[in-house]
């Protein structure tokens, strides 16, 4: 999603995201619509698509690191049959192909793996285009759209029905569940939190994204009150939001990442002056899957003055 650029409301406490019901009717759902298409594995993805297959999927290719994560989280690292230039290999799988990148997978090597299932995540227009360009070779594909905790467990819930272990992901979403539910919270009013996608040309996330997610379930708020999942600000518009809390991610997007304390024109924010600007990593905090958890538990502690 292209960032956006507006003068930006500076958000009032709300509830908890109630991502626990939520999950289970979305998953509800779209397993009844699958079951209707197809007698062997098969589930509705977040583009309405049905991914039927003859067979529990035994080599499987995951075009975002997430999936790795889920994958190894059940079990079931022995199908991952390549993996994406960005993602490390899983335990035990040293010398899998690499099949390009996530947004542009080479689709020759893709093939060559012989895969029976291709796990992608939604995003930019090339993701889909690379998921329908499977799609139309016969690869079964499906696209995943997480951008909270509900969302997350659902496709959890799904790749279990595709590889015909629901078990396996029943047990992942229940033991994240509960590291979720031992989260301690700070107390009083939830602070207002920043999230610094990019420095430079500053860009913030907003309340689509997986970081808005985080921060939520950690108990404070985006202090970016927009329906976006990433906006332009002008430094200006940051000093405005005043926020408790600014948190600059460390990754591909970010990588000459520097604490706000450490610049001049931030130095009037509340959180540079009350020591409340952190450096977090970009690979938990803005990409979603069961590290997501791990975000949380890191944010509440500081949030509470109980770094972990």
């Amino acid at each position: 999603m292209k960032p956006t650029s507006s003068s930006l409301p500076i958000p009032r406490p709300a509830r908890p995201r109630p991502w626990l019901p939520a999950a289970a009717c979305l998953l509800a759902g779209l397993l009844t619509a699958a079951a209707a298409h197809s007698q062997g594995p098969a589930i509705v993805d977040d583009l309405g698509n049905t991914v039927a297959l003859p067979a529990p999927a035994r080599r499987v290719v995951p075009l975002y690191g997430a999936f790795v994560d889920i994958l190894a989280g059940m079990g079931l690292t022995d199908r991952i049959v390549a993996r994406t230039e960005a993602d490390p290999a899983p335990g035990g799988k040293p010398d899998l192909p690499v099949i390009g990148t996530h947004m542009r997978p080479n689709i020759e090597r893709v093939l060559a793996v012989r895969p029976d299932l291709v796990l992608q995540m939604d995003g930019r227009g090339e993701a889909r285009e690379s998921a329908a360009r499977l799609a139309g070779l016969g690869i079964p594909t499906t696209v995943f759209a997480v951008s909270d905790f509900s969302t997350l467990f659902s496709a959890i819930d799904r790749i279990g029905v595709l590889c015909g272990d629901e078990t396996a992901a029943r047990n992942l979403r229940q033991a994240l569940t509960n590291r979720l539910l031992a989260v301690k919270r700070p107390d009083g009013p939830p602070p207002r939190v920043f999230f610094e996608v990019r420095s430079g040309s500053l860009l913030a996330a907003g309340n689509a994204s997986m970081a808005a997610a985080v921060i939520a379930t950690a108990g404070g708020i985006n202090a970016v009150a927009t329906k976006d999942k990433i906006v332009r600000l002008s430094d200006e518009e940051l000093l405005r939001l005043a926020p408790d809390v600014c948190l600059t991610q460390r990754g591909p997007m970010n990588p000459e990442a520097r604490p706000m304390a450490e610049r001049p024109e931030y130095a009037t924010l509340p959180c540079v002056q009350n020591g409340r600007a952190f450096v977090v990593d970009e690979a938990l905090f803005s990409r979603p899957g069961p590290g997501s958890v791990t975000a949380v538990e890191t944010l509440a502690g500081l949030l509470s003055g109980r770094p972990s």
